[in-house]
């Protein structure tokens, strides 16, 4: 229990209702008097007070600047009773332009770079005033337009808002982290916005679509591109939630990446500090330099170069993108104060509006208070008349009444304010002239108040009005639209073999399933030393930044980065301790090389296809089933595809026999069993009596040496035609004494 006293009498009070009574009032006063935004002038407590202190220091455009400290003391000691570093802060930020898109502090001295906005000098040596553009929220505040409450100590009174002409609460933005909730609203464009209002004025029942031809999308004062799809931004405005990319700007000048725009509040500093750490790391192997040539004249100019003109700078770029905050994503959430005093998140048409009828009503509460003026002063100057047309007899009752007032309300029916201006009359106010001048007055003003009281009768001449002084404001204040909004593709980051060095490099897989890779391509593999009882089995070239993948006896593959396989210098590893391959499988093919790369792989059934390398690669250990292998079969080794309408595949049985037909003949397959390449019977097969252990592809140029123990036949073109048949036939014996074919051997012909 909590006691209270109160007038001498004690209460007491449950904890759980005190706390909680405690903290709502907390959160209430952070969510109505520090965190968010009002949706009328788009400003907080404290943004609000600096600005109407300002102005009481008659610190306008015109003005000259003044000690900000000046500024600072009169804000925290007449109307924000809170620290002076925070409220300071809160100044400069209305003073950077890299911050609001448009300032309402015209700041002289130190206030802050875009590589460290904090990096402001203290308030003792900056000076400042208001910028042109405040004048949009300050212009009308003395013409009845806005409520007045009391300072904190009740010695002043201040508005409760500033009577904005345009919405700043979209043009400027603003964030906040209040109690259980936040803002987050980007800064869009003055002409933008304008000419969505006038839109809304003219044809209030306009949809998202069709404002959002006016508005684009946010403006940031950075310059940066825009890269959020139409969809993305129109589902932003459509709920008040989202979220916004942008990414900065780039050119190539002399063969150098130059950065000319950064994200909203990106600093350039950590920019640098992001990719020299990567470079550093190693990670960025194709930069050589990095430098910052920003100035005055140039506030962003990173320039980043290349090792060498081959480099693919919009890859390189991309990468930067999807690793440093030269790309950066920005939370949305309309979440402001309403004109009922309420927080809430409001969509792009209702936001626009609201603020519209909070328009309206400023609009109607000066040209009342301006009618109520000139009421006044017609009332006055009817009085005078009166004065002037019986100026003798006014004269003497002045002279001779100890009352002259009285008298002269009771005579003439004057009232307190028309006896009391008669009274104030000079002498020399009594001359004809004076008389002509106030008919002349009544004439202007009578003429005034039947516009004023025609455009307050008439929602038609209201609107009229605002959208004049709209387009007005827009015209003196607007400007072009600053991040252009364009549609680009995914940044990707490199991957691991992206960044390694595309050196030639030679894999080799031996007969017992052993693998290394040998720089360059002129190493004979036959030629390295094997463990004992092994041997040479298949050997490919390539690039160390391709993958090489791996077939086993059962059909699957494997694949393993070239540049990760150990150097030809010793003896190499084995494959099963990379890959988990099923009991009893043995390692019987490789292929290597472009993604893009087309193999014919096969099994001794007779049965095959071709297959591009990409469909083969896989991350399994396990291995991915690519070809099905009948029973009694094992996978050959794969040979490389280079012509589809001019190559040939030769197929050799066991027994001696050779069918040669066009590679066209074949399906290209994902996966599968394939097709049948050579008739060998299926018992045969299962028997191991007959099977198709060679299949080799070559063009109509090439020949063909065949090895069988220490004879070899050579098979030129017009040998080769003899062997020339149907897919799926079984094949011509080749000569006596071929009867087994140990190795096959394409020699590459002139073509």
């Amino acid at each position: 229990m909590i006691e209270t006293t109160m007038d001498g009498d004690t209460e007491q009070i449950p904890l759980v209702e005190y706390t909680e009574n405690a903290y709502l009032n907390y959160a209430m006063y952070v969510i109505n008097d520090r965190a968010l935004p009002h949706i009328g002038d788009g400003l907080k407590p404290v943004q609000r007070r600096i600005v109407y202190a300002m102005s009481e220091l008659r610190l306008g455009a015109d003005a000259k600047y003044t000690k900000s400290a000046r500024t600072i003391g009169d804000v925290i000691g007449k109307f924000h009773p809170h620290g002076d570093a925070a409220c300071y802060e809160a100044m400069v930020l209305m003073a950077q332009s890299f911050t609001y898109r448009y300032p309402l502090v015209d700041g002289q001295g130190n206030w802050g770079s875009p590589d460290d906005p904090k990096s402001y000098a203290a308030m003792r040596y900056t000076e400042s005033k208001l910028t042109r553009y405040s004048e949009l929220l300050l212009d009308e505040l003395k013409q009845g337009t806005v409520d007045w409450i009391p300072n904190f100590d009740g010695t002043l009174t201040e508005p409760v808002n500033l009577p904005a002409r345009v919405p700043n609460v979209l043009l400027n933005g603003s964030s906040g982290i209040a109690v259980g909730m936040a803002t987050d609203i980007l800064p869009h464009n003055l002409n933008e916005v304008v000419s969505a209002c006038i839109r809304l004025l003219d044809k209030p029942k306009s949809s998202l679509a069709e404002v959002m031809e006016h508005i684009k999308g946010p403006d940031f004062p950075t310059g940066a591109e825009i890269i959020s799809s139409a969809d993305d931004i129109q589902q932003m405005y459509e709920t008040g939630r989202g979220s916004i990319r942008a990414r900065a700007v780039y050119s190539v000048e002399d063969g150098d990446i130059v950065i000319s725009a950064l994200p909203f509040q990106v600093s350039g500093s950590k920019i640098l500090e992001q990719i020299a750490a990567q470079m550093q790391a190693k990670k960025l192997p194709m930069v050589v330099d990095l430098r910052d040539e920003s100035d005055h004249e140039s506030p962003t100019r990173i320039i980043i170069v290349p090792r060498s003109n081959r480099v693919d700078m919009d890859q390189l770029m991309a990468h930067l993108f999807a690793t440093t905050d030269l790309e950066r994503t920005y939370r949305v959430n309309f979440n402001m104060i309403g004109l009922d005093g309420r927080p809430r998140v409001r969509p792009l048409l209702e936001l626009l509006t609201e603020w519209l009828q909070y328009r309206s009503d400023t609009v109607l509460r000066r040209l009342q208070f301006r009618l109520d003026k000139i009421l006044d002063r017609l009332h006055i100057l009817e009085g005078l008349m009166i004065a002037f047309l019986n100026i003798d007899e006014v004269i003497h009752i002045i002279r001779t009444e100890e009352r002259p007032k009285q008298a002269l309300i009771s005579k003439f029916k004057l009232s307190d304010l028309q006896a009391d201006a008669i009274l104030d009359l000079r002498l020399r106010q009594l001359a004809k002239l004076e008389e002509i001048k106030i008919r002349g007055e009544q004439e202007e003003l009578d003429a005034e108040r039947v516009d004023l009281e025609k455009t307050i009768g008439s929602k038609a001449r209201l609107k009229t009005l605002i959208k004049k002084e709209l387009t007005e404001d827009a015209a003196s204040y607007g400007d072009e639209r600053m991040s252009p909004i364009v549609v680009r593709e995914e940044a990707q980051a490199f991957k691991e073999k992206d960044l390694i060095s595309t050196e030639p490099v030679l894999v080799v897989l031996s007969e017992k399933g052993w693998v290394r890779a040998a720089k360059g391509h002129e190493v004979n593999p036959a030629e390295l030393s094997y463990r004992s009882g092994d041997s040479f089995f298949a050997a490919l070239p390539g690039r160390s930044n391709q993958d090489a993948v791996f077939l086993d006896s059962t059909g699957r593959a494997y694949t393993a980065a070239a540049h990760t396989l150990p150097s030809a210098r010793g003896q190499g590893e084995p494959l099963t301790g990379r890959f988990n391959p099923p009991s009893g499988a043995f390692f019987t093919g490789l292929a290597f090389g472009e993604k893009e790369d087309r193999f014919l792989v096969s099994t001794d059934a007779g049965y095959g296809f071709i297959v591009k390398l990409e469909d083969m690669i896989t991350k399994n250990k396990a291995g991915k089933l690519v070809i099905t292998v009948p029973k009694g079969g094992v996978v050959n080794q794969p040979a490389m595809i280079t012509d589809d309408r001019h190559d040939y595949i030769a197929a050799f049985s066991n027994e001696g026999r050779l069918l040669i037909f066009p590679v066209s003949e074949l399906p290209t397959l994902a996966r599968g069993k394939g097709v049948k390449i050579m008739n060998i019977p299926k018992g045969r097969i299962e028997d191991r009596l007959e099977f198709m252990p060679i299949v080799r592809v070559f063009s109509e140029v090439d020949a063909l040496v065949v090895y069988s123990g220490k004879r070899t036949l050579t098979l030129k073109i017009d040998e080769l035609e003899h062997y020339r048949g149907e897919r799926a036939r079984r094949g011509l014996k080749l000569p006596r004494g071929f009867q087994k074919v140990d190795q096959v051997i394409v020699e590459k012909g002139d073509s």
